[in-house]
This record gives structure tokens, sequence and C-alpha cells, in this order.
């Protein structure tokens, strides 16, 4: 269980309820390693790049802005700040070499950075760094910008480690370990089925309802390249969640899961739930 206490959450509007951050702060990050807790606590629940608006600019524009970053990248810690935010926008292969050296910095805001930075600029040379830093970084903030960003490397060897993390790690980096197992599991029944098998489970038990509605939504994503008998233990899981979870944001994306895998028999149990009055 996540104490209230943990840097890792925010009581929301001083609700009582503890949700995890989201790197989705548009503020100038502070430079000083010490107060990074206190920086990335105007963070919200969410991607951390799902705000990025589509790229419009000119492709001269979008040029301009990547030579200015590997100026950047190639300058001390405050220029590595200001290139790492092109980077965490803007894909360009001849950012690799440098951005892979900043997961190993002492700075835990450069590391994070870089991590979500080589998430939308995904390089097979940085698979390694970045399932080290999931499984050993000692700051959790890092640890969740490894397991989103390795959510980007579906054909590589992620899934294991993944399935680890939500096991063990802070729910932060649990939320994102589920999206990735997500996207990892979806490119075949081989690795589908060992990525629903720990989520059913996580689904089941984990403390957080964040986590539990994450899970509820990547199964319904798995739900196609599973075959039986785990599709049915899906759907079976899925309706006892809908019906039976405490949060009520759980069972909406539970029931919303089992409405979007639109088979017939499926609908049909959800119907007869609504004329048993057992379902509004």
């Amino acid at each position: 269980m996540i104490a209230p206490e943990d840097p890792l959450f925010l009581d929301v509007a001083g609700s009582g309820r503890w949700t995890p951050y989201d790197e989705n702060a548009s503020h100038a990050l502070i430079l000083d390693p010490d107060v990074l807790a206190a920086e990335l606590a105007l963070e919200l629940l969410g991607d951390p790049l799902d705000e990025i608006e589509p790229d419009d600019q000119q492709a001269g524009d979008v040029a301009a802005d990547c030579d200015l970053g590997l100026q950047l990248l190639a300058g001390g810690h405050e220029g590595h700040l200001q290139g790492l935010r092109i980077f965490c926008e803007h894909r360009d292969p001849r950012a690799i070499p440098l951005l892979l050296p900043l997961l190993q910095v002492a700075c835990p805001i450069v590391r994070m950075s870089a991590a979500y930075a080589l998430g939308r600029n995904p390089d097979p040379q940085a698979l390694e760094g970045l399932l080290a830093m999931l499984a050993t970084d000692s700051n959790g903030y890092v640890r969740k910008a490894a397991a989103w960003s390795l959510g980007n490397f579906p054909d590589a060897p992620v899934l294991n480690p993944l399935i680890r993390a939500l096991q063990v790690d802070v729910a932060a980096v649990r939320l994102w370990a589920v999206s990735s197992l997500a996207e990892a599991g979806a490119t075949g029944a081989t690795k589908a089925d060992p990525a629903a098998a720990q989520l059913l489970e996580t689904l089941r038990i984990d403390s957080e309802a964040a986590v539990r509605s994450n899970s509820a939504w990547a199964l319904g994503r798995l739900y196609p390249d599973l075959v039986e008998p785990r599709q049915q233990s899906v759907v079976e899981s899925l309706l006892h969640t809908m019906l039976g979870d405490g949060e009520a944001s759980v069972r909406d994306e539970a029931r919303l899961a089992l409405e979007q895998l639109e088979q017939p028999e499926v609908l049909e149990r959800l119907q007869t739930l609504v004329d048993e009055g057992l379902l509004a």
C-alpha cells in the first residue's frame, strides 16, 4: 500500500484521493535536483507526451528546432534540459548519440527527461540503458519515464521487465508499466498471453484504482490478440470488476472495455444485467 506521504502521489483538491503525477507540466524545470519533488508536484495523471500538439510546423522550422536542440545537448547542464525539451517533441536520429549518455548523469531531472526523449526517439541503442533504468534507478520519476518509454520498443524483450515493475514498483511506475505492457503485448499471441495473465492479476489485487482502471483498458486492447481460454478469462474478469470494484472509475473503465470488444454475446450479457437492474 502506498502511504499518502509518498512523493509520487498527490492529494487531489484535498479529497483524500491519491493519484500518480504526470509529466505534463509546461513550466520551466528547476535545475536544482534537491527541489525535484516540489517541481514535479504540479503533474497530473496521464501520459507525459499525450498533450503535445500535432506538429504543424513547417519542415524547415522543425529542422531548425532540431539543429538548435543538437547544439544545446552538446552544451552544459542548462543546455541539456533545453535540448531535451526539443527532443521530447521532435524526432531526429542525430540526437541519439547525445541522448544516450544523459541516461547516466547524476541529475534525476536530466535522466527522466532523457528517458522520455528516447521514448519519443526510440532506437535499439537505448534499450539496454532504459531497461537498466527501470530495474535499478533510485528515483521513482525516472523509473516511471523508463516504463513509459519502453512501450515504444514493442518488438524488443521488454515484457518480463515490465511485468516485474508491475509486480513490485510504486504505483506511478505500475501505471505506465500497464500501458507499455499493452503496447508490447499487442504484437501477437505469444506476448499477449503472458501480458494479459499479469494484467488480470493486477486488475484483481492492485491497491490503486488508477492502476486497476488502466489494466481494464489494457486487457480490452489485448483481447483481439488472445486465444481461448484467455479471452473468456478476460471477459469474466472485466464483468466481475464492472460489478464489484469499489471505485466507480474502475467499474466504468471495465464496462467500456467490455463494450468495445463488440462481441455479441458480451453485449447480450451486458443488456441482461441492465434488464435485471444490476447495471444502470
